[in-house]
């Protein structure tokens, strides 16, 4: 089986629109010292750092990863491996003033719809039994699929990040399907802890049909940021005449526009309606969101976009489609306004972006307890949290805590305020190293019976 990750040399235009992500590739953006940014990819612009021997997220040797493929995915129960989280000024990823939500002068009306929460759990068909270890519950996570891959993988200036980051409609209808057949079925973080009054966390009871193995999974990054116009990827998602979610695409070559599931959440929904089994609680997954390019699809942040109506009318859409997500069965969990790296990150920098994300993406999707780490950049190692920057996330009501960790298939720590948890990318780094040997997805699909066809063959995979 061939697989391709390019290595073509990127422009100086990328140079400032990327930066490298050590851990999982994800968007940063212009906060606090930052910059627009543009998907990750690896770049003698801009190198990143492997871990050191002995840390975690070193080779199994104790040593640094032996590839640019194993960096990205081991060592991120502890540090990041790279900054990641400031670029040039500027660039493709920059807010622009333009599209859904951009800086207008017209009005100064307010916003009006509110958000709600109306799912309630179902309960599953036939017997359950109880998972032995809460912290040993697998986590798979996603970026936004990529529609078009002749568009996406040949853009001059993101293909790179693309085919690192991202994976396709076709691949993950794939994954999909044999995560189904290998017996997982879908979880909520909430399902795994309970918080008490006093703020601590403790283990649930956690049933599961017999037969069948608990799986989170998640999705990061989801505000279709304006980089990613006319690339090949879906643009927002909308509220059907159905009630339920689905996505607005306009095709990057007619320019023609087409609604319908284009990307992770409409297409989970559509699979469980078939297979409701999957999800025998009813709950889907953890939509992972920034906010300095509004969410969604929708340019809804007041902290960047000029107050008016159309602003009004970004969170109101916004607002109305974060309800329909959470009553399919679908949570949200903060990925910080600006995309920051918490391991570097001062604790500063840190109460300044959650005081943004506060105040531009909580009113929109309402609270959470949830916070999954840009570039998987945890707080501590693997040791258990304690310390200046952890108090002042749990005072802010954070008690689920999710890194990065693509060399196992799971892993959990339970502490007196909190369950941290790693998820494992699933991307184009992690299919070329499972085709390459590594072991981990194999545990949920065959990466070699998944891959695009319309990837570059520009690497053999070892047979």
């Amino acid at each position: 089986m061939r697989f391709g990750i390019s290595r073509r040399p990127i422009s100086a235009a990328l140079a400032a629109t990327l930066v490298v992500a050590s851990l999982a590739g994800c968007t940063t953006s212009p906060a606090e010292g930052g910059s627009g940014t543009d998907r990750a990819a690896r770049s003698s612009d801009a190198p990143a750092r492997q871990p050191s021997p002995g840390t975690p997220g070193a080779g199994a040797s104790g040593g640094a990863p032996e590839s640019g493929s194993d960096r990205h995915e081991q060592g991120t129960r502890g540090h990041a491996t790279s900054e990641g989280d400031s670029a040039a000024p500027g660039g493709k990823g920059a807010p622009q003033a333009q599209g859904d939500g951009s800086p207008t002068a017209a009005g100064n009306s307010s916003a009006k719809v509110v958000p709600t929460d109306t799912f309630r759990p179902s309960k599953p068909a036939g017997k359950t039994y109880v998972w032995e270890d809460n912290a040993e519950v697998s986590h798979l996570f996603f970026h936004s699929l990529i529609v078009n891959p002749r568009v996406a993988f040949n853009d001059p200036q993101s293909g790179n990040g693309y085919l690192d980051y991202m994976i396709t409609i076709d691949e993950f209808r794939r994954i999909l399907d044999q995560v189904y057949q290998k017996g997982y079925v879908l979880v909520s973080p909430h399902q795994l802890a309970r918080v008490t009054a006093s703020g601590a966390v403790k283990p649930r009871k956690l049933r599961v049909p017999r037969g069948k193995k608990p799986l989170v999974l998640s999705v990061d990054d989801v505000s279709y940021y304006q980089y990613m116009k006319g690339d090949g990827f879906a643009s927002k998602l909308i509220v059907g005449p159905d009630g339920g979610v689905e996505n607005e695409y306009t095709d990057p070559i007619t320019k023609a526009k087409s609604t319908g599931a284009y990307d992770v959440m409409p297409i989970v929904d559509e699979f469980v309606a078939k297979h409701p089994d999957f999800a025998p609680y009813g709950y889907k997954g953890v939509i992972a969101l920034t906010g300095y390019n509004g969410v969604l699809g929708y340019r809804s942040s007041p902290s960047v976009y000029k107050k008016g109506r159309r602003l009004n009318a970004a969170i109101d859409n916004a607002t109305r489609v974060a309800n329909a997500l959470k009553s399919e069965g679908w949570q949200f969990a903060s990925h910080s306004w600006g995309h920051i790296n918490f391991t570097t990150s001062s604790l500063t920098r840190i109460k300044t972006d959650t005081q943004r994300w506060k105040d531009d993406v909580e009113p929109i999707i309402g609270p959470t307890d949830l916070l999954i780490y840009p570039f998987g950049a945890d707080i501590a190692g693997i040791e258990h949290y304690s310390g200046a920057k952890y108090d002042y996330l749990k005072a802010q009501g954070f008690n689920f805590y999710f890194n990065v960790d693509g060399s196992t298939t799971h892993w959990g720590q339970f502490g007196k305020g909190y369950l941290r948890e790693a998820r494992i990318n699933v991307d184009g780094i992690s299919l070329h190293a499972a085709v390459n040997g590594r072991k981990v997805l194999g545990a949920f699909f065959d990466a070699a019976k998944v891959i695009d066809p319309l990837r570059p063959k520009a690497i053999e995979g070892k047979k």
